[in-house]
């Protein structure tokens, strides 16, 4: 599933071809994704010059004077810019045609994306519980102590929790808590503040280079000129289990945690 990296890369990918641009018109190839498209996307969006193009948490939300159209790429969702005219594939389900002659295009073989509307002024019930952005000033390590205090579960699930912080799925919660040398199993109410303070750093430093490599590439992801992203090849755990720790050289451990494959270096965190 493209995590925060991966949708930061494909909005800032389509903020030059979108931003003061004027919605022409929309096509829905269906009328349902993961839920069904709402009416007003079709009614509201044609005509509609595009005033910002942003990202909350997961979620890219394409800002227009009545509102937002609300979309998430699901598990193998990816939007592309594309010529108006260039033939729609099996799986090319949305184009929001653009007066500049190009087609925004979500293409989502599994259909577990979604295109959802959010009025002005008003907060989708989708984002309305979310905790703050990892790369804000909001996030912190005394925000993650004291958010975790009492908590048994395991700091890497508390991680991943989207009510504590948005954006950090599975690849990068494995690879910040290496960087942090935090054990992805610990219990998170017994992280100290100052261990804290480092995961946080490394949350940011960890999300910040995985942005400017344009997202990691491991099934589905591309930028919106159809590129690959290059995080990948600078994993440090993510998919290495049995493979030597870069760091000490043993052998990283692999179980899963939470239902999802988690790699650590049993030396190197605790």
């Amino acid at each position: 599933m493209p995590e925060l990296p991966e949708v930061e890369t494909t909005r800032l990918g389509l903020l030059p071809e979108m931003e003061s641009r004027r919605i022409q018109a929309v096509i829905l190839r269906r009328s349902d994704l993961r839920w069904p498209i709402p009416g007003e996307i079709a009614k509201l969006l044609p005509g509609q010059p595009i005033l910002g193009v942003r990202r909350r948490a997961k979620y890219l939300l394409l800002d227009t004077a009545p509102g937002s159209a609300l979309l998430h790429l699901g598990m193998s969702g990816s939007l592309r810019v594309v010529p108006q005219d260039l033939p729609a594939g099996r799986h090319d389900h949305v184009d929001l045609v653009l007066d500049s002659g190009l087609a925004v295009r979500f293409t989502d073989p599994r259909r577990f994306g979604c295109l959802l509307w959010q009025p002005h002024g008003e907060t989708h019930a989708l984002l309305r519980d979310l905790g703050p952005e990892p790369l804000s000033s909001e996030f912190t390590g005394d925000y993650l102590f004291e958010c975790s205090r009492k908590r048994s579960a395991s700091i890497k699930t508390f991680l991943m929790d989207q009510k504590n912080v948005v954006g950090v799925g599975n690849i990068y919660a494995v690879e910040t808590l290496f960087h942090a040398g935090i054990a992805p199993g610990r219990a998170a109410g017994r992280v100290s503040r100052e261990r804290y303070s480092r995961l946080a750093q490394a949350v940011k430093e960890v999300l910040t280079q995985a942005i400017r490599s344009g997202g990691t590439t491991l099934r589905d992801f591309s930028h919106p000129d159809g590129m690959p992203g290059y995080f990948k090849q600078e994993l440090w755990v993510y998919g290495r289990q049995g493979f030597p720790c870069l760091t000490c050289g043993r052998p990283l451990s692999g179980n899963r945690l939470g239902n999802r494959a988690t790699v650590w270096c049993a030396r190197c965190q605790k």
